[in-house]
């Protein structure tokens, strides 16, 4: 059994956000050779949830099911709308309060929508970054569709690319081979006062926080 869980931060009713990642998880679905179970995440429906555990560290049931069923899942569908030309906050604020190396070696589908296609770089541009920060193993397709997209055959064709990449990286069982004896090789500290790499009294650390460098012996 495969488990699937699209993530979905679509705010309307019916969301083309939800309806291209549902799109994409049928295909899975489809052409796995595996039963395939699907989860869903819905953003909207946990937004106070997310703004709270981002300010206050409070996590409620609602969100830690959100976080245990992503952090479980076989594959990830993440679907974003576009807002001023980037991913909503929503869903990069979820994404942001996810335990650390939850998603290392994770099959992710990247897919957004919008309501012109001059976003349609946004998932390969902004996106694709995100999810490589977490170590996450996005496929080499990305989707977008703007109104014009859903009557062109090409976005059946890239959901049909990304949903074949997605499950050859689930079969391949990449995620087990990467986390396997790598736990201790993942530097999640690095740039932070525990980093044992970090010299904080460097002369350069202190002239960066606007100090002055410790005064050098003189030449004799």
């Amino acid at each position: 059994m495969i488990t699937l869980v699209v993530v979905s931060a679509g705010t309307s009713d019916p969301s083309s956000t939800r309806l291209l990642a549902d799109r994409v998880a049928q295909r899975v679905a489809h052409l796995s050779e595996q039963p395939v179970e699907v989860r869903i995440v819905d953003l909207r429906a946990i937004a106070s949830d997310v703004t709270t555990a981002l300010v206050a560290q409070h996590v409620s049931p609602a969100l830690q099911e959100a976080r245990d069923a992503v952090t479980a899942a076989d594959a990830i569908i993440a679907a974003t709308p576009v807002y001023a030309a980037g991913p909503s906050g929503l869903f990069t604020s979820f994404f942001q309060v996810l335990e650390t190396d939850s998603l290392i070696g994770t099959p992710v589908v990247l897919a957004a929508t919008a309501g012109t296609s001059r976003h349609a770089l946004v998932a390969d541009d902004q996106m694709r970054g995100m999810f490589g920060y977490l170590r996450a193993m996005t496929v080499p397709t990305a989707l977008f569709a703007a109104p014009e997209d859903w009557g062109d055959a090409a976005l059946a064709t890239r959901i049909d690319r990304a949903a074949t990449e997605l499950l050859a990286l689930v079969d391949a069982g990449v995620a087990q081979t990467v986390r396997a004896g790598n736990a201790t090789r993942y530097q999640t500290q690095l740039g932070s006062a525990n980093d044992p790499g970090i010299r904080l009294d460097s002369d350069l650390m202190r002239l960066a926080a606007g100090g002055s460098a410790r005064p050098g012996p003189r030449p004799v």
